[in-house]
């Protein structure tokens, strides 16, 4: 865990951050929908199904890999765009992760499928590095067992005598 230290995010830090994990939610429920219960976002999902999958000797391992691997090849994408952009890094993520869906919205009209759940993955694994500083996520987009691990904790806290309203989004742990 971090330093402990609170960052207080200004109200259009806070807007994205909340709109990010809606959009992620929304092109997960596509995927969801069109790959057949494989997700494009929420990994420890596609993680499991693969584990399932290996252990029926089905096979949609290979589909629940694929879709694992092009999430973590989106993420060094987008974080590579944050790299190289310096001052401008969430407007040439967020290009990043636009342009992606754009592709998955022309693939999926041209019915292409696969590539479509690709693009889209891709997408959700580079729209982590919104919010990336010095190589670490500072707010989790498209995972949230972490988030609400820490916001239990941190009610938790509340309730036998810590701060009253450190787990209101308002208020995220920074890393240093």
């Amino acid at each position: 865990m971090g330093s402990g230290r609170k960052t207080r995010y200004d109200r259009k830090i806070q807007v994205l951050a909340a709109c990010l994990p809606a959009l992620a939610g929304y092109v997960d429920a596509i995927g969801f929908i069109k790959l057949g219960g494989f997700f494009v976002a929420f990994m420890s999902g596609n993680s499991t199904q693969l584990a399932v999958d290996l252990a029926q000797r089905s096979g949609g391992a290979l589909t629940a890999a694929s879709l694992v691997g092009a999430f973590v090849i989106g993420v060094i994408l987008g974080s590579l765009a944050g790299q190289i952009s310096a001052g401008r890094r969430r407007r040439t993520v967020l290009l990043l992760v636009a342009a992606l869906l754009a592709c998955a919205a022309g693939l999926g009209g041209a019915g292409t499928a696969i590539g479509a759940a690709a693009a889209m993955a891709l997408a959700m694994g580079a729209e982590n590095a919104v919010f990336e500083h010095e190589g670490d996520v500072h707010i989790g987009l498209t995972y949230m067992t972490g988030t609400l691990v820490k916001m239990g904790q941190r009610i938790a806290a509340a309730l036998t005598g810590g701060a009253r309203v450190a787990w209101l989004p308002i208020s995220c742990s920074g890393s240093g």
